[in-house]
């Protein structure tokens, strides 16, 4: 794949103008207003990557070394730390790459150096449709274990969680070949902007459907102990804001990277559009800001995952 301009190599085609000198600098916009434009250091990518590796490298061990973790649930929430962890180190080691081409420690010739750059967008590519994926399957998990309580293990179970598994990576790699083989195609882009839709629609009707069966089982306790008015509003504001956080976090850190997508094939030439290409490196730094919020939201507040944690870091140490 082409990388244009001085961007970041990843998804370089989707981005052709360079970045910003300085944190915060109003770029001139010959065919249009100033634009501001955020440049995001290679340091700031390095830091972020390597935090990110640490949590999910973290949850992973300690949902494979608990036996007690080894459940459906725990799957899909190891699975998307594997995806997270897949974001860092492709990040990490795009960031380094680049880092010892321009200081001319690393020599290679451009062709070596082009496939390095498919092979680490392909990665990315694919590890975030992976995180997507598993991000809705936990949502359809937890949907499930609510309303379906009493089938949950015989509708759930390790067999089917495993095929669903083994569907999110296959569809995944393929996502990521096609996206890199046909990067110019607008039906391409559309699919994964479409993807993300989807997502976030069946995350916001499952979750806000999860919050009000929970609201109305508040108020039937209520009743029961006669004190409907301090249960249901207190647990209802905790809902929300729990939902709130979730969703919001979801879209803040995915939605401007698919927003970039959009406009890609519905603007390319507009130079209000123009502007917000220009932050394609910050769109990115947010997707990796939410490889460092997944494990806080869906793994470690598991009390049991947390101990297992807490018995990692003591072995390590």
């Amino acid at each position: 794949m082409p990388a244009l301009g001085s961007q970041r190599r990843l998804l370089g085609s989707l981005n052709c103008t360079p970045p910003a000198t300085l944190p915060f600098t109003l770029a001139p916009n010959r065919t249009g207003p100033q634009c501001l434009e955020v440049s995001i250091p290679d340091g700031l990518f390095l830091s972020l990557g390597l935090v990110s590796l640490v949590e999910n490298v973290l949850v992973v061990a300690a949902i494979a070394k608990n036996r007690n973790l080894h459940s459906p649930m725990y799957y899909f929430i190891c699975c998307l730390a594997v995806s997270d962890l897949l974001v860092s180190v492709s990040n990490v080691l795009e960031t380094a790459v680049m880092l010892l081409l321009e200081a001319g420690v690393l020599a290679t010739q451009a062709a070596v150096v082009q496939q390095l750059d498919n092979v680490i967008d392909v990665l990315i590519c694919g590890s975030m449709v992976s995180s997507l994926c598993f991000l809705g399957a936990i949502a359809v998990d937890r949907y499930i274990s609510i309303f379906y309580a009493l089938r949950y293990h015989s509708v759930v179970t390790l067999p089917r969680a495993w095929r669903i598994i083994a569907a999110i990576w296959v569809a995944s790699i393929l996502t990521s070949l096609l996206f890199i083989t046909y990067y110019n195609h607008k039906v391409i882009l559309l699919c994964l902007v479409g993807l993300f839709i989807a997502m976030l629609a069946l995350m916001a009707v499952l979750y806000v459907h999860m919050l009000a069966r929970a609201c109305q089982h508040a108020r039937g306790i209520a009743r029961l102990q006669k004190r409907q008015r301090p249960i249901h509003q207190g647990f209802g504001l905790k809902g929300a804001a729990t939902l709130t956080i979730l969703l919001g976090v979801f879209f803040l850190c995915w939605g401007p990277f698919f927003l970039h997508l959009s406009l890609i094939v519905l603007c390319p030439q507009h130079p209000t559009c123009g502007c917000i290409f220009k932050n394609f490196n910050l769109f990115l730094a947010l997707i990796i800001c939410n490889t460092i919020v997944d494990p806080l939201i869906y793994a470690f507040r598991s009390q049991e995952l947390r101990k297992m944690l807490q018995e990692v870091l003591q072995c390590s140490w």
